[in-house]
């Protein structure tokens, strides 16, 4: 499973992934601010603000396993498959 998230202006450092009980919390906070100055006037521009999303992992999932990166402003979460379960031989003995 991989999720994507655009983050456009959201730092890095300001970026919180968590795996916990089957769950994966993203949390981030936006910081953006531009300055504009000219001959006659002087604009700043501020936009700032928190989120948080939370995804059930796939039953199985390794929490361990889970990896991230980083880059110009798109969050890439890889959740691996979790290996299907193998099938066991059974010995069956002879009764007596």
């Amino acid at each position: 499973m991989t999720i994507k998230a655009d983050l456009p202006d959201v730092d890095q450092k300001d970026i919180s992934l968590q795996v916990h009980d089957g769950r994966m919390v993203l949390k981030g906070e936006r910081k953006f601010e531009e300055e504009e100055k000219k001959e006659h006037y002087y604009h700043v521009e501020r936009r700032f603000g928190s989120f948080e999303r939370t995804f059930t992992l796939p039953a199985g999932a390794d929490p361990d396993k889970v990896t991230a990166e980083y880059d110009k402003g798109v969050l890439t979460v890889h959740v691996p498959k979790p290996e299907a379960a193998k099938p066991r031989q059974i010995q069956i003995g002879a009764h007596q």
